[in-house]
């Protein structure tokens, strides 16, 4: 299966570099100061430290737009991640600037994916996330089969609640816009500390010809 791999939510220096070894295709740094895997200012830092082939991914929830911009060339994110109500315009602006531009929206059974069509020119991947007030980290799978409403040719992200148990699932998707698997709280031993092992397990399982763990 050729789909990437992004491991979300990271924050400890020595978590940092052994999930690097992993070779994620992309790294997510929470800077949403109601997030429990918040990124302080300070471990903010260790971002410059990723190794060049994994993308630093940078999220946001209806921050202000140069915030964002200022925080893209102070720890040289190579993606930005956008988890509010940001506007086509807000995504405008960003992409301009050169860097990846993900949308994610919470879905559900209400969820109207036509909504989609205005942001399909203004970002680069929507991914796509269990609905929650929390803006992502619910810890739960939203209901795949809600993604055949999905008309796009926009390839996307799938994240929500994933973890060992949903193996088999991810094998038996056959949608080539499924371009990334997003994985957070299902691999911690708390908030913003991710188990290696667990992890190890998992990437061999999906990716035993991509991944050399």
């Amino acid at each position: 299966m050729d789909m990437k791999l992004k491991i979300c939510g990271m924050r400890q220096a020595s978590n940092i570099a052994a999930i690097a070894e992993l070779q994620p295709d992309y790294m997510g740094f929470i800077f949403y100061h109601k997030s429990p895997r918040f990124i302080s200012e300070v471990s903010s830092e260790l971002i410059k430290y990723v190794p060049a082939s994994i993308k630093t991914t940078g999220v946001f929830v209806d921050e202000e737009l140069e915030v964002v911009k200022s925080y893209l060339i102070k720890y040289n994110l190579k993606a930005i991640q956008l988890h509010g109500k940001e506007s086509v315009a807000y995504c405008e602006a960003l992409k301009s600037t050169g860097v990846e531009v993900i949308k994610a929206f919470g879905v559900n059974e209400d969820f109207d994916f036509d909504q989609l069509k205005a942001y399909e020119h203004a970002v680069d991947y929507f991914l796509f996330d269990t609905q929650s007030p929390a803006h992502g980290g619910s810890g739960k799978v939203f209901d795949w089969n809600l993604l055949a409403n999905y008309h796009s040719e926009k390839p996307y992200f799938l994240s929500g609640g994933i973890g060992p148990a949903q193996v088999t699932m991810i094998k038996q998707i056959n949608d080539p816009r499924l371009y990334a698997i997003d994985l957070n709280s299902k691999f911690e031993i708390e908030p913003g500390l991710k188990d290696p092992i667990k992890l190890a397990e998992f990437v061999k399982a999906i990716y035993p010809q991509m991944k050399n763990i």
